[in-house]
């Protein structure tokens, strides 16, 4: 004899309807604001067209304790309030009645998540319809008894909750740990990277030199190519902040390390302007290519360009640019190869702490999130009667 599931005894025999929402909870939309009515700070949060408020107002017009999804821009994304708020036009809200809980509601759409974004209209805005989620089904545990559906609901509610909250610490945890690890990285960063000059030449026993003069730059062998034409294929094609997309062929092979050329990012800062490459790539126009004698000379001059003040060797305002010129005339402290392995050995293990995506604190909070998604899934796999009500 098998185990009985959790939701088996949870609904300890009891039976389960699904009704499409549109039967069992009203579906509003909500008020425009024009950009003059809002406010910086208010009491109620005005959403518009994704869950980052568009600012706030002095009335709301969604009570506490409701579920509502975004019908406009970031189209299919799903929320929660527990305090009262105000939905714009691009908000569609939930109404409930006495049958349904409006946070069970809210995890419940977490689930269909996925199936929800594929019934998005992407055009040139992306727009979901009212329609299409009203035919959305929803399981209603022991319908015939709404005192006991509600409490089996609020049993489910109350698990989740305790889970979210739960992982949010844990999250919260990790992710203060990770900041305090990237303020030491960039504190031992800037320490092993900070070289005294006084002068021209050698300062103590660290020589300067241009970047052109460490590095083989191969910009020459670069070829743009416009979307229209690339040819689909496994081979990464980088621009000036990573990869583009990927094509059938490629013109450089090894090691190499891109630097912006161009784009906002050069002064922004928001990611790495310079980043290594490995294995075979196609780059266009955007990013220059550089190439080192070895892994250490890569890394550290990598290292160096992210650390520093790029500013007095970018021209244009509406379109920074960092061009050949200026990024071979960039002065580096160049220490002996042994110095150069010492520092990036330790950087490196600074680096795959904090921003690899497969070790780390990133990851850890990337396995809490899937933690939460599966015990949510198991929590809310209600039995269907047939294969027919399942949606398609």
């Amino acid at each position: 004899m098998s185990t009985p599931s959790f939701m088996e005894n949870l609904l300890d025999g009891v039976g389960v309807d699904w009704k499409a929402l549109g039967e069992v909870v009203s579906l509003q939309r909500g008020k425009r604001l024009v950009k003059s009515q809002l406010e910086e700070t208010g009491n109620y949060a005005v959403y518009q067209n994704c869950m980052t408020p568009l600012g706030y107002y002095h009335k709301s017009n969604v009570k506490s304790d409701t579920a509502f999804i975004i019908s406009a821009g970031a189209a299919g994304e799903i929320g929660y309030s527990d305090v009262e708020f105000w939905a714009a036009d691009d908000v569609y809200f939930f109404l409930t009645s006495g049958d349904i809980d409006s946070k069970f509601l809210y995890h419940f759409l977490l689930t269909q998540q996925n199936w929800i974004s594929s019934q998005v209209r992407r055009a040139s805005i992306p727009r979901l319809s009212k329609a299409v989620v009203e035919k959305l089904q929803i399981p209603i545990p022991c319908p015939e008894n709404p005192k006991k559906s509600l409490e089996i609901q609020a049993e489910i509610v109350r698990i989740l909750d305790a889970f979210t909250e739960l992982t949010t610490e844990l999250t919260t945890e990790l992710t203060t740990e990770l900041t305090a690890r990237k303020k030491q990285y960039h504190y031992y960063r800037d320490q092993l990277l900070s070289f005294p000059r006084s002068g021209v030449g050698t300062q103590g026993e660290v020589e300067w030199k241009t970047l052109g003069e460490i590095a083989d730059n191969l910009d020459s062998l670069r070829r743009p190519i416009t979307s229209g034409l690339r040819e689909l294929g496994d081979i990464p094609y980088y621009g000036a902040s990573g990869i583009v997309d990927y094509v059938k062929d490629y013109i450089f092979d090894g090691d190499h390390l891109l630097v912006s050329e161009d784009g906002a990012n050069l002064l922004a800062r928001n990611t790495p302007i310079a980043f290594s490459i490995s294995g075979k790539s196609w780059v266009n126009n955007h990013a220059h290519v550089l190439k080192f004698d070895t892994y250490a000379d890569r890394r550290y001059v990598e290292y160096y360009l992210n650390s520093i003040d790029l500013t007095p060797y970018i021209s244009g305002a509406a379109q920074p640019k960092l061009n050949k010129k200026n990024l071979e005339s960039i002065s580096i402290p160049n220490p002996s190869l042994k110095e150069k392995k010492r520092i990036v050995a330790i950087l490196d293990k600074f680096d795959a702490l904090t921003t690899s995506l497969t070790e780390g604190l990133p990851r850890e909070i990337a396995l809490r999130q899937k933690q939460y998604a599966h015990y949510r899934d198991v929590l809310l796999s209600f039995p269907r009667p047939d294969e027919a009500t399942k949606i398609r």
